[in-house]
C-alpha cells in the first residue's frame, strides 16, 4: 500500500476543480498550483492551499518539472495528480515524482515514454496482434524520407505529431504537391507544442467513427475495460461532443475492443486510469490510434453510465488497493452526452476568445452535470486552452440525454465573451447526429447548418438590447424619444427608443413594445407586437462600459448576442472589408513574419502566423498589394486587435 494525505493537483481549470472536490470527498487535504494568470482562479479557491509556480505562458509555469516539485515539498504534499494535458502524460514528471518520494497518480514512467510516442506505440501494438491504420512509422525523420513515404502511400494521407494530440502538429494532405509544406508546417507546430518534431504518416480513414476504450489496471496486475466512448464529432481534430455508449458500437464490437484495449494495456504493464482509442470504418473494422496514459476531458459520460467515480478510482489504485470491480461487474445504465463550452467564435473558424466572464450562471437539472473552472469575473486568458465549461446530460436512452443537454446548454448563460453554445445546439440538434450517424467528417460535411443569428433574429435582440440601454439610464432623449446605434455581427441597427414603462422600440421594419421588469443581471421582458399574443421571457444581460464604446451581451434562452453602443462613436473609415490592415486576431505570441516591406502579395496569402491558446492561426492578406511597412516582429507578445502589417492595396486611389 502506498500511503498520502496530501495531493498536490498539478493543473488548473475545470479538471483541478473536478480532482479538488472528489479528493476532498475522500478525506485528502488538497494543493492547487497557479501561475500569475490564473492568481485568483476557482481552483486556488477550493483548495487548502495554493502554491504559486510562475509567470502566465505554461513553459514557465505548469510545465515546469522543478516547479511543480518544489511546490509539492514546500506544501507537504506527498502525491501528485495531474490531471490531463501539460505534464500527464510526461514521462520525466513521473520519474521525477519517484525520485522525490512522491506518489504520482497515474501509471509507470515506462508505460507513459512508451505509448507517448505514437511511432513507439504503434510498433508495440502491432507485436502484440492489434490492428493498426497502414502507413509510415519508421526512425528516419527527414523531410524528404517522410516525403518519399507520403507519395507511396498516396492521398489522403494524414501527418500526424508522435509525440502529442488535441489535433496540433496534424495535417491531412489531399494534394502531394504541398506535402513538404505541410510536414514542415506539422513539424514546427508539433515542436513549438510538444518539444519534438518527430511524424507518422498514415493512411487517411474517411469518414471513420472515433472510438475510445475506458481501461483501469491496478497494482496487482488486473485491468478491465468500462466500455467505449464516442468522440466522432470534432473540429480541427478536437472533440466538441462525446457520448457513452456509441450509438454505431454492438455488444459484440465493444466485447471485442474492450479486449484489444486491454491487451494494449497489459503489453506496457499499464497501472492506473487509461483510454485506447480507434478508428472505426463503416464495416466495423477497427484500428488502434493511440493510448492516453491520463484521465481524458470526456470522462464525465463514462462515470453517468456506470455511476462511478473516475478519480476515486484512481486514488485508491495509486494508495495499492485492488480495482474495486471486476469485468463482469460492470453494468452501463442509460446514455450520457457532453458537450465543450469553449470561448471561441464557432462561426469564424473556431477562432479562440479571449477576456472577462462578467456573468457565469446555470440552472440545476436533473440528471445534468456542469464541470467548470470559471466563475463569474472570470478573466479568459490567451495562455491556455479556451474551454470554459463540459456540459453532460444523462437520460433513460439517447433522445433523452439529448433533450436534456439541449435544455441544459439554452440554460447556461456566458457574457463577456463569445462562446460556441448556439453552435452546441445547432450539432446536438442535427437530424444526422441525433439519428447516430455523425462521422469525423459531420461537421465538415454540413458548413451551411452552422450559422450564426440571421439579420432577423439579430435585428430582434438589437431591439430588446437597445431598450435594456434606454432603461437602465445610459441614454437620454429629446422629447420622449432616444435614437441609438448598435454595431451587431451582421450589421449596425439604427433604433428609435419611446415611452417609458413601456417602450416603443422601433428597428428598421420592426417596431416592438417592451415592458422590462430588471433584476441586477437577469431581466423579466414583455414582448408586445401588433397581433400577435403577449410573449413574456427571462433574458440575461450585462452592460460593460470600461471599454471605449459601451458593450451589451444579451442571453436570450436561444442565443447569445453582443451588440457596441456606437451612437456617438466618429466613422471608422478603416473597418471596410479588404482595408491592408493585418491585425491579431486575438491575444497572442507572433511565431513568423513570413514577408518584408515590399513584398507583393496576394489576397489570401498567408503573411504571418500567431500562436494562442496552444494553436497556429495563420494570417492572410485581406487585399492584394505592397507591403508598406511591418511593425511588429517574431516573439512579440501581440494584444487583440494589435496593428501587425499594413499593405498598400494594388490601384488603391489613397
Amino acid at each position: 500500500m502506498s500511503e498520502f494525505n496530501k495531493i498536490l493537483i498539478a493543473n488548473r481549470g475545470e479538471i483541478a476543480v473536478r480532482i479538488i472536490r472528489t479528493a476532498k470527498n475522500m478525506g485528502y487535504y488538497t494543493v492547487a498550483v497557479y501561475s500569475d494568470a490564473d492568481t485568483h482562479a476557482l481552483h486556488v479557491q477550493l483548495a487548502d492551499e495554493a502554491v504559486h509556480i510562475g509567470p502566465s505562458p505554461v513553459g514557465e509555469s505548469y510545465l515546469r518539472i522543478d516547479n511543480i516539485i518544489a511546490a509539492a515539498k514546500a506544501s507537504g504534499a506527498d502525491a501528485i495528480h495531474p490531471g490531463y494535458g501539460f505534464l500527464s502524460e510526461n514521462s520525466d514528471f513521473a520519474a521525477a515524482c519517484e525520485e522525490n518520494g512522491i506518489c504520482f497518480i497515474g501509471p509507470p514512467a515506462q508505460a507513459i515514454e512508451l505509448m507517448g510516442s505514437k511511432r513507439q506505440a504503434k510498433l508495440a501494438v502491432e507485436k502484440a496482434g492489434v490492428a493498426t491504420v497502414p502507413g509510415y512509422d519508421g526512425a528516419q525523420q527527414d523531410i524528404a524520407t517522410l516525403a518519399r513515404h507520403a507519395a507511396q502511400i498516396g492521398t489522403p494521407l494524414m501527418i500526424k505529431a508522435s509525440a502529442g494530440g488535441g489535433g496540433r502538429g496534424m495535417r491531412l494532405v489531399e494534394d502531394l504537391s504541398q506535402v513538404e509544406a505541410d510536414l514542415n508546417s506539422a513539424r514546427s507546430e508539433a515542436e513549438h507544442a510538444f518539444g519534438n518534431g518527430e511524424l507518422i504518416l498514415e493512411r487517411a480513414v474517411i469518414n471513420p467513427r472515433h472510438i475510445e476504450i475506458q481501461i483501469f489496471a491496478d497494482q496487482q496486475g488486473d485491468c478491465i475495460h468500462l466500455g467505449e466512448r464516442d468522440c466522432s464529432v470534432q473540429r480541427r481534430h478536437q472533440k466538441v461532443v462525446e457520448e457513452a455508449p456509441s450509438p454505431f458500437v454492438s455488444p459484440a464490437l465493444r466485447k471485442d475492443m474492450g479486449a484489444a484495449a486491454v491487451k494494449v494495456a497489459q503489453l506496457c504493464n499499464y497501472v492506473g486510469a487509461g483510454t485506447v482509442e480507434f478508428l472505426v470504418d463503416a464495416e466495423e473494422n477497427f484500428y488502434f490510434l493511440e493510448m492516453n496514459t491520463r484521465l481524458q476531458v470526456e470522462h464525465p459520460v463514462t462515470e453517468m453510465i456506470t455511476h462511478l467515480d473516475l478519480v476515486e478510482w484512481q486514488l485508491r489504485i495509486a494508495a495499492g488497493e485492488p480495482l474495486p470491480l471486476q469485468q463482469d461487474q460492470i453494468t452501463l445504465d442509460g446514455h450520457a452526452i457532453e458537450v465543450r463550452l469553449y470561448a471561441e467564435d464557432a462561426y469564424q473558424n473556431f477562432l479562440p476568445q479571449t477576456g472577462r466572464v462578467h456573468l457565469w450562471h446555470t440552472e440545476p437539472q436533473h440528471g445534468v452535470r456542469v464541470d467548470s473552472g470559471v466563475q463569474s469575473g472570470t478573466l479568459i486568458s490567451p495562455f491556455y486552452d479556451p474551454m470554459l465549461a463540459k456540459i453532460i446530460a444523462h437520460g433513460k436512452d439517447r433522445a433523452t440525454a439529448i433533450r436534456k443537454l439541449d435544455r441544459a446548454l439554452g440554460n447556461s448563460v456566458v457574457l463577456g465573451t463569445e462562446t460556441n453554445k448556439p453552435f452546441l445546439r445547432q450539432l446536438i440538434t442535427h437530424n444526422q447526429f441525433k439519428s447516430g450517424h455523425a462521422t469525423t467528417g459531420f461537421i465538415a460535411e454540413h458548413p451551411a447548418d452552422w450559422l450564426p443569428a440571421n439579420a432577423r433574429d439579430e435585428q430582434s435582440g438589437a431591439c430588446l438590447a437597445a431598450a435594456l440601454l434606454h432603461s437602465c439610464g445610459n441614454h437620454s432623449g429629446i422629447d420622449g424619444t432616444t435614437r441609438i446605434t448598435l454595431r451587431g455581427r451582421r450589421q449596425s441597427h439604427l433604433i428609435r427608443v419611446e415611452g417609458d414603462r413601456v417602450l416603443t422600440v422601433t428597428c428598421g421594419d420592426r417596431c416592438q413594445h417592451i415592458e422590462l421588469h430588471r433584476n441586477g443581471p437577469r431581466a423579466t421582458v414583455r414582448l408586445h407586437s401588433v397581433g400577435q399574443p403577449v410573449v413574456s421571457r427571462i433574458v440575461y444581460y450585462h452592460i460593460d462600459d470600461q471599454t471605449l464604446y459601451k458593450t451589451l451581451y444579451l442571453d436570450n434562452g436561444f442565443t447569445a448576442q453582443q451588440f457596441v453602443d456606437i451612437t456617438h462613436a466618429p466613422p471608422d473609415k478603416a473597418a471596410h472589408k479588404g482595408s491592408g490592415k493585418v491585425l491579431a486576431p486575438m491575444d497572442g505570441n507572433l511565431m513568423t513574419i513570413q514577408v518584408q516591406p515590399g513584398d507583393k502579395v496576394k489576397q489570401g496569402d498567408i503573411v504571418a502566423v500567431v500562436e494562442a491558446m496552444k494553436m497556429e492561426h495563420p494570417l492572410r492578406a485581406t487585399v492584394s498589394g505592397q507591403v508598406e511597412k511591418v511593425v511588429a516582429q517574431h516573439g512579440d507578445q501581440l494584444k487583440a486587435r494589435q496593428l501587425i502589417l499594413l499593405i498598400t492595396e494594388e490601384n488603391n486611389p489613397e
